[in-house]
């Protein structure tokens, strides 16, 4: 054998659900995971199955073809523990569903019809090893809360908020997911009687939801370097010139957001990557193969459970300009102001890009104006950067990131900005 490595993953997780005042069955689940990986004659061999070391690489040699892959073999070691301030498993279930059912007070309203407000906590315990003698494990939890209404008058209108983040029952237990139900409550009112958008190309002013959602799907793929070798990204090469000297763009694993992790599922220790610096990109995200083949630093390969560990984001955010909100609306002059996200598509290989926004507003003569609805951005990645405006007031966004079948916990984040980009109906 020239290299093996062994994954090891165990996993707890609990939900709630409250949907219109009732509570569904509690879930609580649990995993267990063992994965094997052999690199022999340029081909992973691989296995997977709770079974002792020595039988699952030797199952795992055996599923080895010939190839031409080599790897970054890079060590490194070392434990990390995420301490919870307010550990999850010192509150009791009760106390939980209390939680619940206050927020869901926020959401009374005449014209909502329909609420749904979800808690979830998950700890990943993981641990790796490998041949060339690294030794990492971690213990990580996440918790949150998710928030979703549907009002009616006429029309049906729907707006949903989350708050997830690495961490324990802190990150639930303050005012933060009040506020968030109060604003959709507050929202919704207002988008049963909003306008419908205006089309063509104009200046947007995006929000930090918005915008975050802007990086990672419409270029932070673009930055995975698989995506690169299989001809499938926009981006051909670092040291290109792609927005203003003062767009700064990182992906940082060790941020305390959504997406935290130490190390990645290779084994590598996470660092925060410099993805835009000055303008200009700086690097791709990287496996420990494709560190090897184009000269970069692994540390993003990610996976759920214990499958296949592909190139994936973290938290990926456009840093804060100097711009205040005001400056920005003047800037815009006459345009539209959209507020997070209801989805998209986005093609890596291409660079162009469709969102829709949750709701948005008018901007006319510098001043925010009436609200709008059903309303879409869109436009080509590299000449949407060229001209983008940063203001100050970073903010996150969590989510999961799908590819290739698999879901990771991610955050994307922004502070408010401006573009240029077709605007229309969603």
């Amino acid at each position: 054998m020239s290299f093996h490595d062994i994954r090891y993953l165990k996993t707890r997780s609990f939900s709630l659900n409250l949907e219109n005042g009732s509570l569904e069955k509690p879930k609580y689940e649990n995993y267990a995971g063992k994965s094997f990986r052999v690199l022999k004659n340029g081909s992973w061999g691989v296995y997977n199955g709770l079974v002792d070391d020595r039988v699952g690489l030797e199952l795992a040699e055996r599923n080895v073809m010939e190839g031409d892959v080599e790897i970054d073999q890079s060590v490194d070691s070392g434990h990390y523990e995420f301490r919870q301030r307010i550990n999850v498993d010192t509150i009791d279930v009760e106390e939980k569903v209390k939680l619940l059912k206050e927020i869901e007070k926020e959401l009374k309203a005449d014209y909502i019809v329909s609420t749904r407000i979800s808690y979830i906590e998950y700890i990943r315990e993981f641990r790796y090893t490998n041949s060339s003698g690294a030794e990492v494990s971690y213990k990580v939890p996440r918790t949150g809360i998710a928030i979703q209404a549907v009002a009616k008058d006429g029309t049906l209108q729907f707006l949903s908020k989350r708050l997830f983040r690495a961490g324990g029952f802190e990150i639930v237990s303050g005012d933060e997911p009040f506020e968030m139900a109060a604003e959709i409550t507050s929202k919704l009112k207002e988008l049963l009687h909003a306008l419908s958008p205006p089309s063509g190309k104009m200046p947007v002013l995006m929000d930090p939801s918005l915008g975050g959602v802007f990086i990672h799907e419409a270029f932070g793929h673009a930055v995975e370097a698989d995506h690169l070798l299989r001809g499938a990204s926009v981006l051909k090469q670092t040291g290109i010139k792609v927005g203003p000297e003062e767009l700064f763009v990182y992906d940082d694993p060790l941020r305390e957001e959504f997406g935290f992790f130490p190390f990645d599922d290779e084994g590598v220790k996470a660092r925060k990557k410099v993805v835009i610096e000055r303008g200009v990109f700086k690097e791709f995200l990287h496996s420990r193969e494709t560190a090897k083949k184009l000269n970069g630093v692994p540390g993003n390969s990610r996976s759920q459970g214990v499958t296949e560990p592909l190139i994936r984001m973290s938290n990926t955010y456009i840093d804060e300009g100097d711009y205040e909100f005001d400056e920005l609306l003047e800037s815009v002059g006459n345009g539209v102001y959209l507020v997070g996200t209801r989805g998209g598509e986005t093609n890596p290989a291409t660079g162009y890009f469709h969102f829709s926004a949750q709701y948005g507003y008018l901007i006319i003569k510098g001043e925010v104006g009436k609200m709008i609805k059903d309303v879409s951005l869109s436009g080509h990645t590299l000449e949407i950067l060229k001209d983008i405006k940063i203001g100050k007031g970073l903010k996150f966004d969590p989510g999961f990131c799908g590819k290739a079948g698999q879901l990771v916990p991610v955050s994307d984040g922004a502070p408010p900005t401006v573009v240029r980009a077709f605007v229309g109906g969603a």
